[in-house]
């Protein structure tokens, strides 16, 4: 009997590595940008820009003629990153900025810089985060996952806005989650100081996301600005490295997962789709609209976290 499990076992095993191209083609790659667009001449701004889905963004948009600069809080793997890039595309314009979006102040000195020295801004895709870390703060003093993946870029954003503006027709992405479908915003304890799940706090966070882009797009109606949201999807990255469970799962199961590349894709999609040029306030996944979850959708919570954002930052965003 023990011998039969194992030969059960061995041949489950086989038939799985077999058949792990087309499971992974048919089921887990997801959509692929089809446009062929170039973006010569165009600046683009990506965040967490030194690996994963930012790195593979970066790529792709530098092989299209962009501009490429690369805002990382890890300057040497931003380099490592940029180089890699270069390597592949001899001809890409790629530049490696110090940015921690943990850190108010490092923020406002990256904008202040980047505004004094970049002409023009395109694309901004606001793509770092973190995800499931034990519970800390930033350097404001606010919980990590709303400190960086939301209020780090609302202020990023806010400080950004004239020079998108001024280089119209311009784009804002913004990388959320399919998490936000589980999160909602507890404006009573935000920094999660009464309780804390790490799970909990990144659905929160990535719901803020949405909100943020559903309120941002209000604000910029006729602007010749648009924002979105994406849903990369499951993707197999080092953002998960705070969770052993999520490790464990995307070893095991990566063959079912997302690669890096396959999982940029959509934010690929969403900043050179030529049908996306007055699509502004959405939701996408896998190169096609996505569902927003009930809690995304309230305008009235939008405008209040938007509030309660300017105040905990102290700045004035009308």
């Amino acid at each position: 009997m023990l011998l039969l499990i194992t030969a059960g076992f061995g041949l489950l095993t086989l038939l799985l590595l077999l058949l792990a191209p087309h499971i992974r083609r048919k089921y887990a790659a997801g959509g692929v940008c089809s446009s062929t667009a170039r973006l010569d001449g165009k600046t683009v701004l990506i965040t967490g820009a030194n690996t994963g889905i930012g790195k593979e963004t970066a790529r792709d948009l530098a092989i299209r003629g962009a501009r490429v600069i690369m805002a990382c809080r890890d300057v040497e793997k931003g380099e490592e990153a940029a180089a890699s890039i270069r390597t592949a595309c001899p001809k890409a314009e790629v530049e490696v900025r110090e940015l921690d979006l943990a850190d108010t102040c490092s923020i406002r000195a990256f904008a202040q810089k980047f505004l004094r020295e970049v002409n023009h801004l395109h694309i901004l895709i606001n793509n770092a985060g973190v995800m499931m870390c034990p519970y800390t703060k930033t350097v404001d003093g606010f919980e990590m996952h709303i400190g960086v993946n939301h209020l780090g870029h609302f202020l990023l954003t806010s400080l950004l806005i004239g020079l998108l503006k001024r280089s119209a027709p311009a784009r804002i992405i913004v990388v959320s989650s399919l998490g936000h479908n589980f999160g909602w915003v507890r404006f009573h304890d935000l920094h999660s100081q009464g309780s804390y799940n790490s799970g909990l706090a990144y659905c929160q966070s990535k719901l803020a996301n949405v909100l943020f882009v559903r309120e941002l797009a209000r604000r910029l109606k006729d602007t010749n600005v648009t924002v979105n949201s994406v849903h990369p999807g499951t993707v197999n990255s080092d953002l998960t490295r705070h969770s052993t469970l999520m490790t464990i799962f995307m070893t095991v199961f990566s063959m079912f997962v997302k690669t890096p590349r396959e999982g940029a894709q959509t934010s690929i999609y969403c900043a050179v789709a030529e049908e996306l040029h007055s699509v502004s306030g959405k939701h996408f996944s896998d190169c096609a609209p996505a569902f927003v979850a009930p809690q995304g959708r309230s305008a009235e919570t939008a405008r209040r976290l938007w509030d309660v954002s300017c105040e905990l930052l102290g700045i004035e965003w009308d």
